[in-house]
């Protein structure tokens, strides 16, 4: 292993760096691949501290990955395939094995869901930072790229605040979205992608809370439920569904299940009558449902209706579903009728919540929209609109819920853009201003070059 990190750095002398925009684990990946097999790579992040983000995701567990098949990975994605290359080339078993060659053990849970095995977030981080200054990535922290040089359709370099140049024969922007804004995730990746001719998928918060109409989720806040189905629904058709645990809050809802909808719950395209359906029995239909509690009756009837409803669902819930329904909670509940009982019965599937708002960016874990993927070639995460430009991690338009997907799409993208970005570094585009070659001709484009084939992600 130094024999080989020895190689790289004679091969890396004397060239123009690659520049990686961003110290989260997109950009971590990236610079630290691209080094591993021979650029000359410095890293450049606006904070002082490098994976400050990655530090608090999961609670600070850290929600690594997830096993699922890449087939249903890529179902959690939507209906584009754009990751199916990156993933295939740094797979969930890719980077467990990356990490555990590292020190960091992994957990995987009954869900395919990955976790480093001690719990900790900055273990992972801690590693990655690591392995960066063993492959002899130059870190530059407080440094802010305010603008990317390019002309005739190829990067050239980077302008820093405060009016410093870098020459770079690539540059890989993994600067994150535009939550947790306190982490520098402020959005300058888009502003440095539109400024180069990309387009930008609005963006909006995802994996956020919901703030719903009325007082109703005052009386609830604190309160959990497990395994319940969520549904949104835009002037009441369904437009997406999870199933999870949900948490009530102060102003509305929160929970795996909830923020899995939020993407769509906060899209610019979410207009119109927006709620949240609500199934506490998803696993019972409609005539089962009916059927156990029209037995219930017969079994502890006598009781009031609020303690015979306990059964159910929680305290506190029950007395929401009587108030909806009509229903006094002293009444016996085999005195209820059969239309009361369908109420009651049709609240337990289907309690509705009227979306009147959403968590800030402060409170969003991701960021829904981004660098359109239409603009960027999957083989290697580069630009098609300017040679030399990549991106990875969560500045592209890729999202998913919770469950590890959006940060083994961070490791995938970064794996694959550090590849490449040294495919450039070692073979520049004809014409590109790096050591002293000369400006490409007018009119003249450069592709970004397929990669050179991948070497195995758990060695260097």
């Amino acid at each position: 292993m130094e024999a080989e990190r020895g190689t790289a750095t004679k091969r890396a002398a004397g060239r123009t760096p690659v520049v990686v925009i961003g110290g989260g684990p997109a950009g971590l990946l990236a610079a630290s691949r691209s080094a591993s097999l021979g650029a000359q790579v410095v890293l450049l992040e606006r904070t002082a501290l490098l994976g400050t983000k990655l530090r608090l995701s999961g609670g600070g567990r850290c929600n690594l990955s997830n096993t699922a098949p890449i087939d249903a990975f890529l179902a959690h994605f939507g209906p584009s395939f754009f990751l199916r290359n990156a993933l295939a080339r740094f797979s969930s078993q890719d980077l467990i094995a990356f990490l555990e060659a590292r020190g960091v053990p992994v957990r995987v849970e009954a869900d395919g869901r990955v976790f480093p095995a001690s719990g900790s977030a900055h273990q992972v981080a801690e590693a990655l930072i690591r392995y960066s200054g063993e492959q002899g990535v130059r870190v530059r922290t407080s440094s802010r790229v305010t603008a990317l040089i390019h002309a005739e359709g190829r990067l050239q370099g980077v302008l820093l605040e405060g009016g410093e140049t870098l020459a770079a024969r690539a540059a890989i922007v993994a600067t994150g979205g535009a939550s947790y804004p306190r982490t520098g995730s402020t959005g300058d990746g888009y502003r440095l992608a539109a400024a180069a001719g990309h387009t930008i998928v609005p963006v909006h918060p995802a994996l956020t809370p919901l703030v719903v109409q009325g007082s109703e989720p005052r009386a609830l806040a604190g309160l959990s439920l497990a395994g319940i189905q969520a549904r949104l629904l835009i002037d009441g058709s369904e437009v997406e569904s999870a199933t999870g645990d949900l948490l009530f809050t102060h102003d509305g809802l929160s929970g795996p299940a909830v923020l899995a909808l939020s993407g769509a719950a906060t899209s610019p395209a979410a207009q119109g009558l927006v709620e949240v359906s609500l199934n506490l029995w998803p696993s019972l239909g409609r005539d089962d449902l009916d059927a156990r509690m029209t037995l219930s009756l017969t079994r502890s009837g006598r009781r009031a209706a609020r303690s015979w409803l306990k059964a159910w669902a929680p305290a506190r819930l029950a007395d929401l579903l009587l108030r909806r329904a009509a229903v006094s909670p002293a009444r016996p509940a085999c005195q209820l009728s059969a239309s009361e009982r369908e109420r009651l019965r049709r609240l337990l599937q289907d309690l509705r919540f009227l979306v009147t708002g959403h968590g800030s960016w402060d409170e969003a874990m991701l960021t829904a929209g981004g660098v359109d993927t239409r603009e960027v070639d999957p083989r290697t995460m580069g630009s098609r609109l300017v040679a030399g430009l990549l991106f990875a991690g969560e500045v592209l338009d890729l999202q998913a819920g919770t469950g590890g997907f959006n940060l083994q799409a961070a490791f995938s993208t970064g794996w694959v853009a550090g590849t490449a970005a040294e495919h450039l570094a070692s073979r520049p585009p004809a014409g590109m201003l790096c050591d002293g070659q000369r400006a490409a001709e007018p009119g003249q484009r450069a592709a970004v070059p397929r990669p050179p084939s991948e070497q195995s992600p758990h060695g260097n």
